[in-house]
């Protein structure tokens, strides 16, 4: 049984590849919005985890989120996910997602992920190797 209000949190510390310039999302020396993201997966993730069986795993579904202010280079980012709702059926759980800098609030909004059978999931998605076009 997934629990709601547990959270995860992940820190990062701000370095070249880690901005819009090197990620391509853009030109300034900045954290980037799409690792902003990745780390707001990753926490959820992480949320999510001891909560899934043996071969379980989850996939991102869904993003919504805002990125409010800029972070420089050298700077730590945390982010963290707290869960809020856990589907009927109990498969897609849902994720308030927050980021924020030592200067404070960088980024918020909302994420869902699916629970997977892995092997499933993985047969599911090479069999689109085998599809002729």
């Amino acid at each position: 049984m997934v629990y709601i209000g547990t959270t995860a949190q992940i820190k990062l510390t701000v370095t070249e590849e880690y901005t819009a310039a090197a990620t391509g999302s853009g030109l300034a020396p900045v954290f980037a919005t799409p690792w902003m993201i990745a780390l707001m997966e990753n926490a959820s993730a992480s949320a999510l985890q001891g909560f899934l069986e043996e071969g379980q795993g989850s996939v991102g579904t869904h993003v919504e989120v805002d990125h409010t202010a800029a972070t420089p280079i050298g700077m730590e980012v945390t982010v963290e996910a707290e869960i809020t709702g856990v589907s009927e059926n109990g498969k897609m759980i849902d994720f308030n997602v927050r980021a924020w800098d030592e200067c404070g609030p960088i980024g918020q909004g909302k994420h869902t992920r699916a629970i997977i059978n892995n092997a499933r999931f993985l047969a599911k998605c090479n069999a689109k190797l085998n599809k002729e076009s």
